[in-house]
């Protein structure tokens, strides 16, 4: 800014800024000696240079203010996502008056290797703070007169994330990991070291920006033996908000009761999108990413067959089978004209795709002269297999049109949870795909939700949420609240999307031929919920596959003439829907009704 000289001497004024994730901008004004020597001015050097507070054997320190993250809580207040006190051991290397005491006394009390210890002590700059192992509160207390007696060694505490329900509802909540190497520039530019523990995967990666709060600290000098001498700058930390769910986690914990050991999954919602209970199997424990997790337990995770890091309820992709039927169903009626009483043959065999064609009907006996509506009440293969013809030969779009129109091959913008977009196949990604056209048999596979066709556990779920919801598509959500410091509370309220494409006429009979399936005379799951207390509308699927046994679909509402709750099951391989998926989705209703007569109200939105 100025240049003041006076012989050989001068002093020049100047204004420093540096730029800081955390502090931000630290601006200092200086004045900087020089001195003319040789030709050529040179500065005398002074560490007030870089800061006014740093003096010759002054280091910089920055003391960290550790941040609460925030709680993620159900729809009745049970967190899911908590914090316990930890404590962290650590040294300041340069401090130590007694190397091998403190190794010893340090491997004593954390139970870790002493050389393995004193090998990060001696790595460690002098006058850095280095972590060494993390304790409960219980046991810091136990040492805390040994511990204070060893110069060099200082104890911090921490928040640590806890999960008190350990593995229910692990696939929602999420994990906590490492930065990635590609993200740290980033995660750097908001604040963060770039060595904390951030959310990875479900509320707790989506609700990262809202959970995580805001670190704080100081950046302070210290003499030589420790002692703070003076403040350059400070940030006050902001705990982390809180995400409400709509979840229940005592429903959840009753849901994964009922799936049991058995690979698969089940969604449970109100027809207007809330999510209260979302089971996946198999599951892992969150508690084992929460400081960290260890190379054998990761390991295991990654090498095992079954995918429990997999959310199946919203990532897993079947055939959709005979819930497809619905799909199929309104593209008749809404396409080719079709009424609920448009006629059908079934002998159990059908030669629509010509003599060396057949194709059977799970049936084997045959329906004989049946319906429409009650080709859907009885899950006629054969039906189908001449609806799904009949649309193709019209028009190849019509079935895979309407397939989207219900939701199909896309995710469902469910906040906080990854999800697979499943499959609509058509000609043009059979040509991208496959480099062949989309044939007339391609079609017809598809009529019974199978062929190419993939959906997830939620995608039918919200599906036959919409036939529940008078043709209205309702965005599945999981969040109903977030609360903050800062911004106050942000509250979800249902959100309806566009109507299904399909007349009153077409509505009513998808209704009535699915509550049909449930309660009628021939309907395919009337043994399931023969003597239930509600009624029930629904749909049974068996979907092939290539190797193993056929997974078990069941999906559906009740009570069937005022709808407050869709559930949606699959079973891997587990056989046919009826007996295996039906009952499930019954257990898992008469559980809901029970919850909702004990559970306390929804708040507000």
């Amino acid at each position: 800014r100025s240049l003041l000289a006076e012989g050989s001497l001068a002093t020049a004024i100047f204004h420093s800024e540096w730029q800081t994730s955390l502090f931000g901008a630290i601006e200092n004004d200086h004045t900087m000696p020089l001195r003319f020597e040789d030709g050529l001015w040179r500065i005398n050097w002074e560490p007030t240079l870089v800061f006014p507070q740093l003096g010759y054997g002054l280091t910089l320190a920055l003391l960290d203010e550790s941040v609460a993250r925030g709680d993620i809580v159900d729809a009745a207040g049970q967190k899911l996502a908590t914090n316990e006190q930890r404590i962290t051991i650590g040294v300041v290397s340069g401090q130590i008056e007694d190397r091998p005491a403190v190794v010893n006394r340090l491997a004593a009390i954390t139970g870790l290797p002493a050389p393995a210890l004193e090998e990060k002590i001696l790595a460690a700059r002098p006058d850095w703070f280095v972590p060494l192992a993390e304790v409960d509160f219980d046991t810091s207390a136990q040492y805390y007169e040994t511990l204070s007696a060893l110069a060099g060694v200082e104890t911090r505490a921490h928040p640590s994330r806890l999960y008190p329900a350990g593995e229910t509802a692990a696939h929602i909540i999420g994990v906590l990991g490492g930065i990635r190497a590609g993200e740290l520039d980033s995660f750097k530019r908001q604040g963060y070291r770039g060595d904390e523990l951030v959310g990875q995967t479900g509320i707790e990666g989506w609700g990262e920006p809202f959970l995580a709060g805001k670190r704080g600290g100081r950046l302070v000098t210290l003499s030589p033996t420790g002692k703070e001498l003076a403040e350059i700058a400070s940030v006050i930390s902001r705990p982390g908000g809180n995400v409400y769910l709509s979840l229940d986690a005592d429903l959840q914990q009753r849901a994964e009761t009922i799936l049991g050991a058995q690979r698969g999954a089940m969604v449970v919602m109100e027809p207007t999108g809330f999510i209260r209970a979302m089971a996946s199997f198999p599951r892992f424990n969150p508690q084992d990413f929460a400081t960290g997790i260890d190379a054998q337990t990761w390991a295991a995770l990654l090498n095992d067959d079954r995918r429990p890091l997999v959310n199946r309820a919203a990532q897993g992709t079947y055939p959709p089978a005979s819930t497809f039927k619905i799909v199929a169903l309104s593209a008749a009626m809404e396409n080719l004209g079709y009424t609920a009483d448009t006629p059908f043959f079934c002998s159990g065999i059908w030669y629509g795709l010509g003599d060396d064609q057949p194709k059977k009907c799970w049936l084997e006996t045959g329906h004989g002269n049946i319906n429409l509506q009650d080709g859907l009440t009885q899950s006629c293969d054969v039906v189908f297999y001449e609806v799904a013809k009949a649309l193709y030969e019209a028009d190849p779009a019509f079935l895979p049109d309407m397939a989207r129109a219900f939701g199909l091959g896309r995710a469902t913008g469910l906040l906080g949870l990854d999800e697979a977009a499943g499959l609509v196949p058509d000609d043009a990604w059979k040509q991208a795909a496959l480099g062949e056209p989309f044939y007339v048999g391609d079609a017809v596979n598809m009529g019974i939700g199978q062929g190419y066709m993939l959906a997830t556990p939620l995608q039918i779920a919200h599906m036959l949420a919409a036939v529940a919801a008078d043709g209205r598509l309702y965005r599945p959500q999981l969040v109903r609240r977030i609360s903050s410091r800062d911004t106050g509370d942000q509250f979800f309220a249902p959100e309806a999307g566009p109507p299904l494409p399909l007349s009153a006429q077409t509505l009513a009979v998808l209704q009535t031929a699915l509550w049909g399936v449930a309660q009628g005379r021939r309907g395919t799951a009337r043994q399931a919920f023969k003597g239930a207390a509600f009624s029930v509308a629904g749909k049974t699927g068996t979907a092939e596959t290539v190797t193993d046994a056929p997974h078990a679909w069941f999906a559906g509402y009740a009570p069937a003439d005022d709808p407050a709750v869709v559930i949606a099951v699959i079973v891997e391989n587990a056989g046919e829907g009826s007996q295996k998926a039906a009952p499930l989705f019954r257990l898992m209703a008469e559980a809901y009704f029970n919850w909702a007569d004990t559970a306390p109200p929804a708040e507000a939105s």
